[in-house]
C-alpha cells in the first residue's frame, strides 16, 4: 500500500506510519506513562457511510468509534469509569491506547471550535459518574482490512468525498492523539471602527463584498451618510449589526420593494408600493375582515408578525405554523446545515407569542437526481448530500421527541449547487399566550447553549450567490445544532411560561443576539454587557459574540422581579441563564468589560435600509413538460414519484402519542399518504391536518404556484381537513432577482397566492424567502440557477378524528371514482374543492391525483392495500397532470363525480387490454431510492 508521507498534522500524532502507535507516548491500562488525554476506541460501532467508502475502495472497512479525554486521573481511573458508559458489552469492545493494531485507517475528527453534540453529552455523562475531566472529544476511525494496492492519493479522496466535509472536520491517515487540546486565550478589548465616511463608490463595495456584509452600493451610501451626519466612523460592531438586520434573509427587502411591472417591450403594466404588503398579506386581510366564525376571538389570531402564523385550535388554545429554509449552509455541510434548519424553526415555534410547545416537524428537500455523474468543484453529490441532510433532520427530531410526519423530496438537475431544505414545526399554545411585547426595564436574558465562532455571518452568507469559493471563505457560518440542548431550553421555556416569568421571546437565529435583541427592543430600546454572555470558549471578539448564530439559545425578556425564579428554574434544569443587559433607553448599546462598543438610532437600524424600486420583466415562459414519463412502471419508478419509505422509517413520527393519520397508511404501512393528521391535545379528539404542495417543473410562475397551493388543500381534503379552516404558508425559493426577468417571475408567484387565497377564502398566515439560490463556478463562470420554487404548506383544523380517511383501498367491490372540475378557473376550484369537502365524508378512501396523473394515483391506492382495480374508463389521459383532481374509493355511487372501475379482491390494475400485478407496480415504485 503506497501511503507514504507526513499525516495532515503530524506534531500532533504518535507516528507519521499508519496503524503504528509508540506505547511510549500514550496511556492505557497497561501501565505506560501517563498522559493528559486518553484515547478510547469503540469496536462494533455501526456506521452508515462504512458503504460508500469501503465501495470506493473495493476493501473491507470497520467502523470505530473513537474518544478522546482530557483529565489528570490515572489511565486505569478512566478505564474503569469510562468503558461501561462508553460502549454496550453485548455488540461492542473497547480498545484502549495501548491495544491499537497496525492496520492501515482513516480518521475523521471536527476542527477545533466546531460543535460536538456527542462529547457534550459524554462529557456530563462521565462528570456525572464520578470522573474528572477538563474536555471530550469524539472522531470516527475506518480500519482497511486489506489495502497493499491502494494508492495514498486515492485514500484520501475516498475519505475526503465518502467519509468527511473538509468544511468542518479534518482527516487523519493515523491514530490522532494530540498531546493536548487547543484553547482560546481570553480576548482582550480593541476596539475598531471602520473608516467608512471617505470612501468613493468602489471602495464602499469592496468593504461590503470582503467584509460579508452583503449590502448593496444604495444601502452602503446611506449607512455611510447617517455616520457623517454623527461626524464619526462606525465601529465594527455597528456596521455588523446593519448588514445583520438590513439582510435579505432578516429585512425581505425584495418581495417589500417598490415594483414597476413591464411586458417584454417596456410597457408598464402595473405598480407596487411594497410587493408582499399589497398581494399576500392583503388578501389575508381581506379574507380575514370577511370571517365571521363566531369563535373566541376569532380564527386566525397573529399573521406575519411573530416568528410563525398563529391560528385557533379550540375555545382555550391556539396552534402555530412555521416553515423555514436552511439552503446555504446545508449546500456546505448537509447534516449539520438540516440538522440547524430543523432546530432553528423548532425554536421559532418555541419563541412564538409566549412559547408554543413543537407537536410535530414537516420536511421537504429538493436535490438533483442521485444518479448525477457531473458534479461542479466545490458541489458535494447530491446523493450524499440528500443523505446527509435526511439524517441531520432525523437525528436533531428523534431526539428532542418531537415526530416528523409529513414532507417530500423533489429531484432536478438544477438543485445540483444549491440543494434546497425546507423545515417547518408545529406547535400549540393557549389563546391567552398568543402575543408577549418587552418593555422598558425588563431583563434580557440568554437562555440555553453558549456562544461560540459558528454560525458568523450566516445571515449574509445566505443572502448572497454560491461560488466554488464558498466552502473556505464561509466555513465559519456552518452551525452545529445540538438537540438534548434545546430540549432542555424547550423545557425550562414552558415552565417559565406558565409560571408567567417573561413578558417577550424569540429564538437567537440569524444574526444571533444582534438580531434577537434588536428585533425585541425596537421599541424599547436595550442595552447590552457582551462580556456576560456565556461563551463555549475563551478568544471571541465582542462583535463575534454579538453576531454568532451558535445554536440552541432563547432571548427573553424578564421583569426584575421574576429573574431570580428564572435562574433557579434553569439551574434546577441544568440549563445556562444569564442576564446580559436591560430594555430600555430607545437606543442600542452595546459594551464590553464597560467599554461602550456600540451606540446606535433603533429608527435608523430598523427603518433606516433604503427600499429600492424595482423592475419587473413578465415574460411568456416555454411550455410545461412533465418529467414523469408516460409508462406507468417507469413513471412509479421515477424518484420524484417512488416510495420515500428509506426516508420516513428513520424519522419517529409517533413520539408524543399523537399520530392519527401516519406518513405510511394500508394495511402494510407502506402507502404514501396525502397528508398527516395529529392531535395536539391527546385529552380531545380535535386535530390538525398538514399537507404541502410542491410543482417545480411547472414554466409558468403563477401556474406553479397554483398547482402548488392546489395541491397543498387536497392533500389536506384528502385526510378529513376542513377547508372553511385552512391556512397557508408560503416558501420562495428563487435564484438572485436582479435580473428583471427573475423579479418578473417572482411577482407572477404574489399574484398567484393572492387570487388563489382571495378565490378560496384560505388566508397566507406565514412565510419565508430565499432568494439567491444559484451556482456559480468563477473558473467557467457557468451560472447554475434553480427552479423557480415554491412551497405551499397547508394547516388545516380536523373538527374529529372519526371523519379522517386514507389513500388506500378498504373492500373489494366498491367503486372507484374521479372527481375533477369542468374547468381550472380559479372560483371553479374553490367550489370544487369545497364540494370535494363533501364527497371525501362519504368516501372510503381518497387521493389527490398529482405527479404522474391518475393512473400513477390508482396504481399507489392498489401498492397501499394489496387489492386491484379493473379500470374501466378514464375520462382524461392517464399519465396527464391537471388540477383538482380526486380519486375517491365508495360503496355508494358518489353524485358528482365520474366512475372509473371497480375495486377487486385480485391483485391486478387492469385497464382495458394492459394489466399489472400489484407486486410489479410495489416492486417499481419501492425500488428506485432505497439507499
Amino acid at each position: 500500500m503506497d501511503i507514504g508521507g507526513t499525516a495532515p498534522d503530524a506534531a500532533a500524532t504518535p507516528s507519521a506510519a499508519i496503524g503504528f502507535v509508540r506505547p511510549d507516548s500514550l496511556s492505557g491500562p497497561r501501565g505506560y506513562a501517563a498522559a493528559m488525554i486518553h484515547r478510547i476506541e469503540v469496536l462494533g460501532a455501526g456506521d452508515p457511510l462504512v458503504a460508500d467508502f469501503a465501495e470506493a475502495l473495493c476493501v473491507s472497512v470497520s467502523p470505530r468509534r473513537v474518544y478522546l479525554l482530557e483529565t489528570d486521573q490515572s489511565a486505569q481511573t478512566v478505564h474503569d469509569i469510562a468503558a461501561p458508559l462508553l460502549h454496550s458489552p453485548v455488540t461492542e469492545t473497547i480498545v484502549n491506547n495501548g491495544e491499537l493494531d497496525h492496520r492501515p485507517r482513516v480518521e475523521v475528527h471536527l476542527k477545533p471550535g466546531v460543535m460536538d453534540p456527542v462529547a457534550a453529552s459524554t462529557l456530563a455523562a462521565l462528570k456525572d459518574a464520578g470522573l474528572a475531566l477538563s474536555d471530550v472529544r469524539t472522531g470516527r476511525a475506518y480500519l482497511l482490512e486489506s489495502a497493499d494496492d491502494i494508492h495514498r492519493d486515492k485514500l484520501e479522496s475516498a475519505a475526503r468525498t465518502t467519509l468527511a466535509n473538509g468544511v468542518i472536520e479534518n482527516v487523519f491517515f493515523e491514530p490522532y492523539h494530540p498531546k493536548a487540546f487547543p484553547h482560546g486565550s481570553k480576548y482582550t478589548l480593541d476596539l475598531r471602527h471602520i473608516e467608512l465616511l471617505d470612501l468613493d463608490d468602489d471602495a464602499l463595495k469592496k468593504l461590503s463584498r470582503d467584509g460579508h456584509l452583503f449590502l448593496s452600493l444604495e444601502e452602503m451610501q446611506t449607512v455611510q451618510a447617517h455616520y457623517r451626519t454623527l461626524g464619526r466612523e462606525p465601529t465594527d460592531v455597528e456596521l455588523e449589526t446593519l448588514a445583520q438586520t438590513w439582510s435579505e434573509h432578516c429585512v425581505h427587502k425584495t418581495l417589500k420593494s417598490k415594483v414597476g411591472v413591464r411586458d417584454a417591450d417596456g410597457n408598464e403594466l402595473r405598480r407596487y408600493g411594497n410587493l408582499i404588503k399589497e398581494t399576500i398579506f392583503d388578501a389575508t386581510q381581506q379574507i380575514i375582515a370577511k370571517r365571521d366564525d363566531g369563535e373566541n376571538g376569532g380564527w386566525c389570531l397573529s399573521v406575519f408578525v411573530d416568528n410563525a402564523g398563529i391560528v385557533g385550535f379550540d375555545d382555550t388554545d391556539a396552534v402555530c405554523f412555521k416553515v423555514e429554509t436552511h439552503n446555504h449552509p446545508s449546500a456546505l455541510e448537509p447534516y449539520g446545515g438540516a440538522a440547524t434548519g430543523i432546530g432553528g424553526v423548532i425554536r421559532d415555534v418555541l419563541g412564538t407569542g409566549l412559547a408554543a410547545k413543537p407537536v410535530a416537524n414537516t420536511d421537504v428537500f429538493c436535490v438533483a437526481h442521485p444518479d448525477t455523474t457531473d458534479v461542479p468543484d466545490g458541489v458535494i453529490h447530491p446523493k450524499r448530500s440528500l443523505t446527509r441532510i435526511v439524517a441531520g433532520v432525523r437525528d436533531y427530531g428523534n431526539r428532542m421527541g418531537i415526530p416528523t410526519v409529513n414532507g417530500a423530496v423533489y429531484f432536478d438537475e438544477n438543485y445540483i449547487g444549491n440543494p434546497l431544505v425546507f423545515c417547518g414545526c408545529v406547535g400549540v399554545l393557549p389563546r391567552d399566550k398568543t402575543h408577549g411585547d418587552a418593555k422598558p426595564g425588563d431583563r434580557i436574558v440568554v437562555l440555553g447553549g453558549r456562544t461560540g465562532r459558528d454560525g458568523i455571518h450566516g445571515a449574509t452568507f445566505s443572502s448572497a450567490e454560491l461560488t466554488t469559493g464558498h466552502a473556505d471563505e464561509f466555513g465559519h457560518a456552518v452551525q452545529i445544532g445540538n438537540a438534548i440542548t434545546e430540549k432542555k431550553v424547550a423545557d425550562v421555556v414552558l415552565q417559565a411560561r406558565d409560571a408567567n416569568l417573561f413578558t417577550a421571546i424569540t429564538d437567537c437565529g440569524a444574526g444571533g443576539l444582534s438580531s434577537a435583541v434588536g428585533e425585541m427592543g425596537e421599541k424599547v430600546g436595550a442595552e447590552v454587557d457582551l462580556d456576560l454572555v456565556p461563551l463555549k470558549y475563551d478568544g471571541l471578539r465582542y462583535d463575534e459574540i454579538w453576531i454568532s448564530e451558535a445554536q440552541e439559545r432563547m432571548v427573553l425578556a424578564v421583569p426584575a422581579d421574576k429573574l431570580d425564579a428564572l435562574l433557579e428554574l434553569a439551574q434546577a434544569e441544568d440549563v445556562d441563564c444569564t442576564a446580559i443587559g436591560t430594555y430600555g433607553g430607545e437606543e442600542l448599546v452595546l459594551r464590553y468589560e464597560g467599554t461602550e462598543v456600540a451606540r446606535m438610532s433603533m429608527h435608523f437600524l430598523h427603518d433606516g435600509v433604503p427600499m429600492t424600486e424595482r423592475i419587473a420583466e413578465v415574460t411568456t415562459p416555454t411550455s410545461n413538460t412533465s418529467p414523469i414519463p408516460a409508462d406507468l412502471l417507469q413513471a412509479l419508478a421515477h424518484p420524484n414519484v417512488a416510495s420515500k419509505h428509506w426516508i420516513i422509517r428513520q424519522y419517529d413520527h409517533e413520539v408524543q402519542g399523537g399520530s392519527v393519520v401516519k406518513p405510511l397508511v394500508g394495511p402494510l404501512h407502506i402507502g404514501p399518504s396525502d397528508a398527516a393528521v395529529v392531535r395536539p391535545k391527546l385529552g380531545s379528539n380535535r386535530a390538525v391536518a398538514l399537507s404541502v404542495g410542491l410543482a417545480p417543473h411547472v414554466a409558468d410562475p403563477y401556474d406553479m404556484v397554483i398547482a402548488s397551493i392546489d395541491e397543498a388543500i387536497r392533500n389536506n381534503l384528502c385526510v378529513g381537513g376542513d377547508l372553511a379552516h385552512l391556512a397557508l404558508l408560503d416558501n420562495f425559493s428563487w435564484p438572485s432577482c436582479d435580473d428583471p426577468r427573475t423579479m418578473g417571475t417572482l411577482v407572477r408567484a404574489c399574484e398567484a397566492c393572492r387570487d388563489y387565497a382571495l378565490a378560496a377564502g384560505t388566508p397566507f398566515i406565514s412565510g419565508k424567502d430565499s432568494l439567491h439560490n444559484q451556482f456559480t463556478d468563477p473558473a467557467t463562470g457557468k451560472v447554475i440557477r434553480i427552479p423557480n420554487t415554491m412551497l405551499i404548506s397547508a394547516l388545516s383544523i380536523v373538527p374529529d378524528i372519526a371523519d379522517c380517511r386514507t389513500m388506500d383501498l378498504k373492500r373489494a367491490g366498491n367503486g372507484l371514482y374521479l372527481f375533477h372540475p369542468a374547468d381550472t378557473q380559479l372560483e371553479t376550484l374553490a367550489k370544487h374543492h369545497a364540494a370535494a369537502q363533501l364527497l371525501i365524508r362519504d368516501a372510503a378512501s381518497a387521493h389527490d391525483v398529482s405527479d404522474g396523473g391518475t393512473l400513477v394515483t390508482v396504481a399507489e391506492m392498489c401498492i397501499a392495500s394489496g387489492l386491484g382495480i379493473e379500470l374501466t374508463d378514464l375520462p382524461v389521459e392517464p399519465f396527464e397532470e391537471y388540477l383538482g383532481g380526486y380519486v375517491l374509493e365508495s360503496g355508494e355511487d358518489l353524485e358528482g363525480a365520474t366512475r372509473i372501475g371497480t375495486v377487486v379482491e385480485h391483485p391486478t390494475l387492469t385497464l382495458g387490454k394492459e394489466s399489472w400485478t400489484i407486486a410489479d407496480l410495489t416492486k417499481a415504485w419501492r425500488g428506485t431510492l432505497d439507499w
